[in-house]
C-alpha cells in the first residue's frame, strides 16, 4: 500500500493529461464533425459546392483510412520538413480533433439518412429555414439516432488518448511504464488499467443518462 500510494501523484498527473486530450479533442471534434456532416448533405451543382463535398469526402477518407499513430507522427514529425511545427501538446489536439470530427461525421451523415425527407418538406410548408429546420427539426432527432455510437467513439477515446506516449507526452499509460520500468512491477501497470476502467465507467454511466434525456424523441 505504501508503494501504491508513492506512485499514485504521477498516476494522477497522467490523468490529467489524459483527460485534458479527451476534453479539448470532444470541444473541438463534436462541432466540427457536425459542420462537415451538413456540408455533406448538399445536393445542388453549384461546382464550387460539389468541389467543396468532394474535399470533405477526401478529408473523411484520409483520417479514417489510416491509422491514428500515423496521422500523430506525420503532424509531429513530419509536417516540419515543410516548415509547419506544432509543440507536443499541439500536434496531439490537432491530429485528434481531425480524426474523431472524420469519425464524427460518418456517425452524423448515417443520422441524417435516417431522418425522413417528409420532415423537411413539412418543415419548408411551415416557412422554416433551412438552418431552422436542422436546429429545431433534424438536430435532435439525429443527435437520438447516434447518441450509441458517438458513446462508443468517446469511450474509444479515452483509450486513445494513450498513443500520445509516441512524441513524449506524460500521459497516464507514460506515468504507468516510467514506475514499471524503474521499479521492476507490473503494480503500477495494474492501477493504470484500474483507472482506465473507473473513467469508461464514468462515461459509460454518463451515456446512459445522456440517451435517458433523449428519451422523449420518438
Amino acid at each position: 500500500m505504501d508503494y501504491v500510494i508513492s506512485i499514485l501523484p504521477a498516476l494522477l498527473s497522467g490523468v490529467q493529461m489524459t483527460l485534458a486530450v479527451f476534453a479539448i479533442t470532444l470541444l473541438g471534434a463534436i462541432p466540427l464533425g457536425m459542420i462537415v456532416a451538413v456540408g455533406l448533405l448538399y445536393r445542388g451543382k453549384n461546382p464550387l459546392a460539389v468541389a467543396g463535398k468532394g474535399l470533405l469526402n477526401g478529408y473523411i477518407w484520409l483520417f479514417r483510412g489510416t491509422p491514428l499513430l500515423l496521422q500523430l507522427i506525420f503532424v509531429f514529425y513530419g509536417l516540419p520538413l515543410v516548415h509547419i511545427v506544432f509543440d507536443r501538446f499541439s500536434a496531439v489536439i490537432f491530429t485528434f480533433i481531425l480524426n474523431y470530427a472524420a469519425y464524427f461525421a460518418e456517425i452524423y451523415r448515417g443520422g441524417f439518412g435516417a431522418i425522413e425527407e417528409g420532415q423537411f418538406e413539412a418543415a419548408s410548408v411551415l416557412n422554416l429555414t433551412r438552418w431552422q429546420t436542422l436546429r429545431y427539426v433534424v438536430i435532435p432527432q439525429v443527435l437520438k439516432v447516434v447518441l450509441p455510437s458517438m458513446g462508443n467513439e468517446v469511450i474509444n477515446l479515452v483509450k486513445d488518448s494513450s498513443l500520445v506516449y509516441v512524441i513524449g507526452l506524460g500521459d497516464l499509460l507514460r506515468a504507468g511504464e516510467v514506475a514499471t520500468a524503474r521499479d521492476v512491477t507490473l503494480v503500477p501497470l495494474v492501477l493504470v488499467a484500474l483507472l482506465y476502467l473507473i473513467m469508461t465507467l464514468v462515461l459509460t454511466l454518463l451515456q446512459r443518462r445522456v440517451e435517458k434525456a433523449f428519451s422523449y424523441y420518438k
